[in-house]
């Protein structure tokens, strides 16, 4: 993982690579930070360092016990979270700069287009739908009182679904 960052860094510096922590359990996510350091890599020097392989888990505390400990270990980090799902951003939303997903589609792909969308058969690969999606998700995250982190707001951030806006 680390290898696969600096050489894409080396071959293209103009282009924003984000480095990625992947694991199992939190020691493995720790390991990963750790070589990422040893590599020279200020993570906390990055716009934002993505988390993967939690999506199978996001409906366990497993999920929600490795991002909160990432923020405690990893202080000044700005999180991305690979495939969560919105079980996932109720439990540990406010931990993360931003999240993205594939969950927006699901229903998408299995029913009839909106009755605005015309030009195609399904709604899978469609910005409206998409933006209600996200509309509905940060609505529920507003209705429901999560509180979403303002810690990090000095730093620009460009992601599909940056959880700072519902704030």
């Amino acid at each position: 993982m680390v290898t696969n960052y600096l050489t894409l860094r080396d071959l293209a510096p103009d282009l924003p690579f984000v480095p990625v922590l992947q694991g199992f359990d939190l020691p493995d996510y720790l390991h990963c930070a750790d070589l990422y350091q040893r590599a020279g890599i200020e993570l906390g020097g990055v716009q934002v360092v993505g988390v993967g392989s939690v999506c199978r888990r996001q409906g366990t505390r497993d999920a929600a016990a490795i991002m909160t400990a990432l923020c405690q270990q990893l202080p000044g980090v700005r999180l991305h979270g690979f495939g969560i799902k919105t079980s996932g951003l109720h439990q540990y939303g406010a931990l993360l700069a931003s999240a993205d997903s594939m969950a927006w589609s699901y229903g998408a792909r299995r029913t009839d287009p909106l009755p605005e969308c015309t030009g195609h058969k399904n709604c899978a690969n469609c910005l409206t739908y998409a933006l209600g999606w996200r509309t509905k998700v940060l609505d529920a995250m507003t209705t429901h009182h999560h509180t979403i982190s303002t810690r990090r707001r000095d730093r620009g951030q460009l992601a599909l679904f940056d959880l700072e806006d519902a704030a």
